[in-house]
């Protein structure tokens, strides 16, 4: 089917990622549209919207550290020009987190993780178990130390995406509610997409930002098809007592019997703890165990949790790549970008990623700070099936 409608830029997916690329590219001036069924949906949904730069450091990722802290410091001015923009309150806390040691054994990792952390130039401060429960007196007696970071922020990641779709309809962008179905490839380069309700949407340059969705768009050849897998995660939300004060100040984590868990206290009263990873398909199901693993792991971090009202459980889908970084800009297909596989940070990567794709729309050349993430980076030889 040929297009039967162009514009400058199409982009696939209308989850944070998406919309933020096509808010930043409309704002170049740019003629844009996002195609997605339901905008503002996506993983962000399930997502805790941990700003945590410093306290997700993981050995052999110092080069996506710089990414990561690069969109950290944009985090401020992005939240407050997006608020001014649409009148949201995207539930921004710079609250900082507090990463927490339960025994003797996390105690070791956590004191190997602060070193790291002071060995890439990153502000964090250990602190004796009673420190901690000084900071946070609803912790358990047990815990053995911890780590503070002032540095690592909040935001609501649902506010946020509402607060993007209002942002691309004040800038002009034109959201197509459909699944686009197949990408259209004509002389060699990416022209359009075709929807599952006909549409044919052409485009100057399509952007593909499906989250873990992106590895399955019929049309992409082979050789560019990302390499984004879905990683289930699932999350428990509380609410906490409004009349007794906060429960807890800030982000806590820590590792639990090698099981990673973190409590964020949202400014309205919710408690989100999160979250299981889980290499399970495309299965999104909630289960007894997932959420049996998270009320108990938090519990032995903050016993009082079990008191609170369950008011949520949902599981999604992070979209994975090989490196556990994204892959931003041009592909080796002409036409064809990708803003994808940002997996446990998309969140956080959000400011980032769309300076860095407007940037590359408009010029053809990724920043800096973008560059070590081309997907270029992989061959199709790590290019893995995932099964419907």
């Amino acid at each position: 089917m040929s297009p039967t409608r162009t514009s400058d830029v199409l982009v696939v997916g209308g989850g944070i990622i998406g919309l933020v690329t096509a808010w930043r590219a409309a704002q170049r001036g740019l003629g844009t549209v996002v195609v997605d069924p339901e905008p503002g949906g996506g993983a962000a949904r399930v997502a805790a919207g941990m700003l945590a730069a410093v306290t997700e450091l993981h050995y052999g990722e110092e080069t996506l550290l710089g990414l990561n802290l690069a969109s950290a410091r944009r985090y401020p001015d992005f939240a407050a020009e997006l608020t001014e923009l649409t009148g949201h309150d995207l539930g921004y806390r710079a609250c900082g987190t507090l990463a927490v040691a339960l025994d003797a054994d996390d105690r070791v990792h956590l004191r190997e993780l602060h070193a790291l952390q002071q060995r890439s130039g990153l502000d964090s401060q250990w602190l004796s178990g009673r420190d901690c429960r000084r900071l946070e007196p609803m912790l358990a007696p047990g815990v053995r130390g911890g780590l503070r970071v002032d540095g690592d922020h909040q935001i609501d990641p649902r506010r946020l995406a509402a607060a993007l779709v209002t942002a691309c309809e004040r800038v002009g962008v034109t959201v197509h509610r459909a699944r686009a179905e197949r990408l259209v490839v004509a002389g060699g380069r990416a022209t359009g997409v075709v929807t599952a309700d006909g549409a044919g949407l052409g485009a100057g340059q399509v952007v593909l930002a499906a989250g873990s969705l992106s590895g399955r768009l019929a049309g992409v050849p082979a050789d560019v098809l990302p390499p984004v897998r879905p990683v289930k995660g699932q999350v428990v939300r509380l609410t906490m007592p409004a009349r007794h004060g906060p429960f807890l100040s800030r982000t806590v984590r820590a590792v639990v019997r090698g099981s990673h868990v973190y409590l964020v206290p949202r400014g309205n009263g919710e408690l989100v703890i999160g979250a299981t990873s889980e290499e399970m398909g495309w299965d999104t199901a909630v289960t007894a165990g997932g959420v049996y693993e998270l009320l108990r792991d938090a519990h032995e971090l903050v016993p009082g949790i079990t008191e609170l009202p369950l008011t949520e459980t949902l599981a999604g889908l992070r979209p994975g790549s090989p490196d556990n970084a994204p892959l931003l800009g041009p592909t080796e297909l002409e036409g064809l970008l990708l803003a994808t596989g940002h997996y446990r940070n998309g969140v956080l990567l959000t400011p980032v990623t769309g300076d860095a794709m407007a940037e590359v729309l408009t010029t053809g050349a990724l920043p800096e700070v973008a560059r070590p993430f081309t997907p270029r980076r992989f061959g199709a030889a790590v290019r893995t099936e995932q099964p419907a």
